[in-house]
């Protein structure tokens, strides 16, 4: 089942769902209680909330609430928790710091390059580190920094290197703590496309530095404002694909296939020891070859970037542009 939140009249907000070529609002079915107005309400309720909307739907006539005055952006689907992203994929990672290397580091990425053409494989200072290969690394970013459809993305200040990186976002129905595998895979209540952004000429240092990206990461994640909810995109997600287009031109593709440890994996690994939250958005990591490291299309200012995922959704933001130096 596809929704997203929507403004109606006098200010209200009400969840919609899209059901034969068009989107309904929940709000007027006052039997459905909070699951009407809120995301995680409805996606806590599971299979049942859903069946009760479709039966419902199928019972009854009712067109969408017209819009009056809508937002001039749409809505965050929900109010995350908590985020914590994902590294899922060894491609990502050998591509990506092979492309850092190349764009700040010339000369090493050309003794890089020599090594890897005489030995044909990955030289070791490209690939992740043997913890990688052992846990489902991630990184803790910032929840109250989610940017939906139409937004500005801000460019930082003190960045020269703003790249894009498509993922596959998911948030959790209910809470866990010390779950395994299955229970984890079961607590993931819907999908969305995510794009993470990072300031790359930061982010190295700050990662020598012994602790995780800041700076890098948490000023801005764009999230879709449509999600999909899970029985729809677990049974086949490494197979969905995606890409990145700016300004309307694609500048790379890439697709979910190939992660080291599964999503059930992942998320059981975040909730060892420490609570995971219902609202809590975890993602997979970028789709190999889906950032500028790896395409070389880095962002400018004013460029309009659409991160697409086949079957979840797409999100479209405009890049800001650099403060004016005092």
């Amino acid at each position: 089942m596809r929704l997203k939140k929507v403004a109606l009249r006098g200010g209200k907000e009400s969840l919609a769902v899209y059901h034969r070529g068009g989107w309904r609002t929940l709000a007027p079915f006052a039997e459905l209680g909070e699951a009407r107005f809120d995301l995680l309400a409805f996606l806590s309720s599971g299979d049942e909330m859903q069946a009760r909307v479709a039966a419902l739907l199928e019972e009854t006539e009712r067109e969408d609430e017209t819009l009056a005055e809508p937002a001039t952006e749409a809505l965050l689907p929900f109010e995350p928790t908590s985020f914590r992203d994902f590294m899922l994929y060894e491609e990502h990672a050998v591509n990506a710091t092979r492309g850092w290397l190349k764009r700040f580091m010339p000369r090493a990425y050309r003794i890089v390059s020599i090594f890897e053409r005489v030995s044909g494989r990955p030289h070791a200072k490209v690939r992740p580190s043997a913890l990688w290969y052992q846990r489902p690394i991630y990184y803790l970013g910032n929840a109250r920094a989610f940017l939906t459809e139409g937004a500005e993305v801000p460019w930082p200040g003190y960045t020269a290197a703003l790249d894009y990186e498509l993922e596959l976002g998911f948030v959790l129905a209910r809470p866990l703590r010390d779950a395994d595998p299955a229970e984890a895979l079961a607590a993931i209540g819907a999908f969305f496309v995510l794009n993470d952004y990072s300031a790359r000429d930061v982010q190295a240092a700050e990662m020598r530095s012994g602790f995780g990206p800041v700076k890098a990461k948490n000023f801005a994640t764009g999230i879709g404002a449509e999600v999909v909810t899970a029985d729809e995109v677990l049974p086949g997600w490494q197979q969905l694909r995606g890409r990145i287009k700016m300004d309307g031109e694609t500048v790379c593709e890439g697709s979910a296939a190939g992660p080291h440890f599964d999503l059930g994996e992942a998320v059981a690994y975040a909730s060892q020891g420490e609570p995971l939250e219902a609202g809590a958005v975890l993602a997979t990591g970028t789709f190999p070859g889906c950032s500028a490291l790896e395409s070389e299309r880095w962002l400018r200012p004013g460029a309009v970037v659409t991160a697409e995922i086949d079957g979840v959704g797409s999100l479209t933001q405009r890049i800001g542009s650099p403060p004016a130096k005092p």
